[in-house]
């Protein structure tokens, strides 16, 4: 069974920086994503960086701030928060892909907070 688990959210003030991670035991999976959800609100993507190669892509409501990364020898992606604005408030989850936009894998997610 595929474990998720993601580390890293807090409080913040506005235009301030966090950095979430997530470990998974193996790292044979096509991609993996951050997501994230406010209350009230569904589930969106905010960015996923594939694990052969590198490749990343974003939502556009993030592209500038949000860096997303992998560390192939830790198990570990990592999404580095930066210029945080209150509307970013969430529960982020990481989740694992096992093709093109398919996410079958979910962690528990981890409540960020952005105060104005």
């Amino acid at each position: 069974q595929v474990q998720l688990v993601e580390s890293g959210g807090g409080l913040v003030q506005a235009g301030g920086s966090l950095r979430l991670s997530c470990t998974t035991r193996t790292f044979s999976h096509y991609a993996m994503g951050w997501f994230r959800q406010a209350p009230g609100k569904a589930r969106e993507f905010v960015a996923a960086v594939r694990l052969n190669g590198g490749s990343t892509n974003y939502a556009e409501s993030v592209k500038g701030r949000f860096t997303i990364s992998r560390d192939n020898a830790k198990n570990t992606v990592y999404l580095q928060m930066n210029s945080l604005k209150p509307e970013d408030t969430a529960v982020y989850y990481c989740a694992a892909a096992s093709a093109p936009n398919l996410y079958p894998y979910w962690g528990q997610g981890t409540q960020v907070t952005v105060s104005s």
